[in-house]
This record gives structure tokens, sequence and C-alpha cells, in this order.
């Protein structure tokens, strides 16, 4: 029972992950394709990912019924440390190394992703015993 509410709690975060991903990829590679920095673009679109997805998270994925305030607070110290992880990696494969943006971001998606499911699990969304 347990392996499989673990398994559809993977497939609904990938649905949400991959939904507004795409969406937001998309919106990073048109800003900045207009003229916005890629590490202003990243960071705006982070607090767009955070916003919409904790809802879709909260409710869908894990069914939370956990305080909103407290699940909250964690929900952005995770996608805090994330950021500085996909800033950082901006910073050193693109400004350091010279690799283009579009495909150091395009990379860091999915270890940002998985940080962030296994982080939601045990501490963020974690059941309350």
């Amino acid at each position: 029972m347990i392996r499989k509410a673990l398994g559809w709690q993977i497939v609904r975060f990938g649905i949400v992950g991959i939904a507004s991903n795409i969406v937001l990829y998309m919106l990073y590679c048109g800003i900045t394709s207009i003229g916005l920095g890629y590490k202003l673009a990243m960071s705006l679109l982070y607090v767009v990912g955070v916003i919409q997805t904790f809802f879709f998270n909260k409710k869908w994925t894990f069914n939370h019924q956990g305080y909103l305030n407290v699940t909250l607070l964690r929900y952005i110290v995770i996608y805090g440390v994330c950021y500085l992880i996909n800033l950082g990696a901006l910073v050193i494969f693109v400004d350091r190394f010279g690799y283009p943006h579009q495909w150091v971001q395009g990379v860091m998606i999915p270890v940002v992703a998985v940080s962030l499911f296994v982080m939601q699990k045990i501490w963020v969304f974690r059941v309350q015993e």
C-alpha cells in the first residue's frame, strides 16, 4: 500500500512538474530572447513556480492536511535552497565556462525536480504520526 501511494505521488509530482516546467521554460526562453537577463528571468520564474506548484503539490500530489503556514514556509525554504543551487550552476557553467544558458537551465530542471520531490516527501508534506 505504501509503495503504491509513493508511486502515485511520484507520478502526480511528475505531472505537476512537467506541466509547470514546460510553461516556465518556454517563458524563460521567450523573455531571455527579448533581452531580459538569464539570471533575472530564472529568479522571476522561480517565484511563479513556487506559488503555482505549492497548491497543486499540497492538495493533489501529497494530499497533505497540515497547517498552511508551516508547509508554505518549508516549501519556500526548499525552493530557496534549490534556487541557490540553480543560480550557482548558471554562474559556474555560463559565466565562468561559457556554456549556453538554455542548456544549463534545461539540465538543471530534472536535477532540481528530484531534489524537490525528496525534500517535499520527507520534510514539507511528511505524514504526521
